[in-house]
């Protein structure tokens, strides 16, 4: 029976096992939250703009108490990575962070005479690509990089880790509709290459995060631009974006730019020079 127990531990412990569970868990409490909110918040008064919200901040709430929760079981250990201390400064670093990757992308459009503002919409067109950016960042980030990323990286190192991160987010990328070799690598440089880098630097999942939420904000919800995860149909501006795919992103939007592919993987280098001066890089052998 000793045997036997031992080997379903390591079975249950086991970082595959872990990936798994950990993600049908959250992936599950996120889908309960959106069937709540269609059975419960869709029959009320409540404007969509308020439902939206209200949906997100629970989603966000949700999956950081899961994650914190899960690992407190399997890794018997505080949840320094969602430390409490750390979370003003990392996230409003992340949040300004992706706000003014977003701000540089469309400035190089702008200069290149390909972007122009047709109309300013209200204010309140904000809070639908707010409460979308809000569960993108907190869902995917939590996943991605809190379990999947950081149970990678501490089997096999932060280099290899990084390695199959840049691969994985490209290959899932080279059969999206408009794809080209620009829009794949960049992908890959800012999903697989600089949020994990970011990570690895701060060691925070607060900074991934909060980058990620600032960059979905921006992208459709102040600039209109084009994101692929997103259905929005307006934000802050709407926008007229035009001219050569390098600079513009072409069908998959600003965030698939030449200029996006060479900004992200600076910034990624960045993270990882400052992650390798604080001795945060877990090496293997």
């Amino acid at each position: 029976m000793a045997d036997k127990q031992t080997t379903f531990q390591k079975a249950s412990h086991f970082f595959l096992t872990k990936m798994v569970v950990d993600i049908a868990v959250i992936i599950a409490l996120v889908v309960l939250v959106e069937f709540l909110r269609s059975s419960l918040l869709d029959k009320t008064n409540l404007t969509n703009d308020i439902k939206a919200v209200t949906t997100a901040i629970i989603d966000a709430v949700i999956v950081v108490a899961a994650y914190i929760g899960l690992f407190r079981v399997y890794d018997k250990r505080q949840i320094q990575e969602l430390n409490r201390a750390k979370f003003i400064n990392n996230a409003i670093m992340g949040f300004l962070t992706g706000i003014l990757l977003q701000t540089l992308f469309i400035l190089v459009i702008y200069i290149a005479g390909d972007y122009s503002v047709v109309r300013v919409n209200q204010v309140s067109t904000l809070i639908a690509p707010f409460a979308f950016a809000l569960t993108a960042g907190f869902v995917a980030e939590i996943i991605i990089i809190g379990i999947v990323f950081r149970l990678l990286e501490k089997q096999t190192g932060t280099a290899i880790a990084l390695f199959i991160f840049i691969l994985l987010f490209a290959i899932l990328h080279i059969k999206i509709k408009g794809a080209t070799f620009i829009s794949v690598s960049a992908t890959a440089m800012q999903a697989g290459f600089m949020l994990p880098a970011s990570y690895v630097f701060s060691r925070s999942l607060w900074l991934p995060i909060f980058l990620h939420f600032g960059w979905d904000f921006a992208e459709p919800g102040i600039f209109g631009g084009i994101n692929p995860s997103s259905s929005l149909t307006q934000g802050l501006f709407t926008s007229k974006i035009e001219g050569n795919s390098l600079l513009t992103g072409g069908e998959t939007g600003p965030q698939d730019s030449l200029t996006s592919l060479l900004f992200c993987l600076l910034l990624g280098f960045i993270f990882l020079e400052l992650a390798r001066q604080k001795r945060n890089l877990i090496k293997r052998l």
